[in-house]
C-alpha cells in the first residue's frame, strides 16, 4: 500500500511540475493544483496508514491514529481551494486585459 501512494505522490509531483513550467497559465493552474493534491496526499500519508483506529486515545485503545496531520490536509484543502481560486481570477483578468494566455504576456508567433 505504501508503494502505491508513493508511486500516485510522485506521479502528481511530476505532473505538477511539468504543468508548472509551461508557458500558458492553464496549464500552471492545473500544475499548482496536482502539487497541492501531492503535498496533501504526503501529509496524510505521513501520519502513517492506519485502518480502525480511533483517532482519540483512551485506556482500550492499544493503537490509535495520529490526528494531527489530519488536521493540516483539511486546513491545506481549504487554501488550496482559495489559492485555485484567486489564480484562475488572476489568470482570467490577465487574458482579457492582454489577450493571450502566455505566462510573460507576449504572443508566440
Amino acid at each position: 500500500m505504501e508503494l502505491l501512494i508513493s508511486l500516485i505522490i510522485g506521479v502528481l509531483t511530476a505532473s505538477g511540475v511539468y504543468l508548472s513550467l509551461r508557458g500558458r497559465t492553464f496549464p500552471v493552474v492545473l500544475g499548482l493544483t496536482l502539487l497541492s493534491y501531492a503535498v496533501n496526499l504526503f501529509l496524510l500519508v505521513m501520519g502513517r496508514l492506519t485502518i480502525g483506529t480511533p483517532p482519540i486515545i483512551t485506556e482500550t485503545a492499544t493503537r490509535y491514529a495520529d490526528p494531527l496531520p489530519q488536521a493540516l490536509v483539511l486546513t491545506a484543502i481549504v487554501i488550496s481551494f482559495g489559492m485555485t481560486a484567486f489564480v484562475i481570477v488572476l489568470s482570467m483578468k490577465a487574458f482579457l486585459e492582454m489577450g493571450n494566455d502566455q505566462v510573460d504576456g507576449k504572443h508566440k508567433p
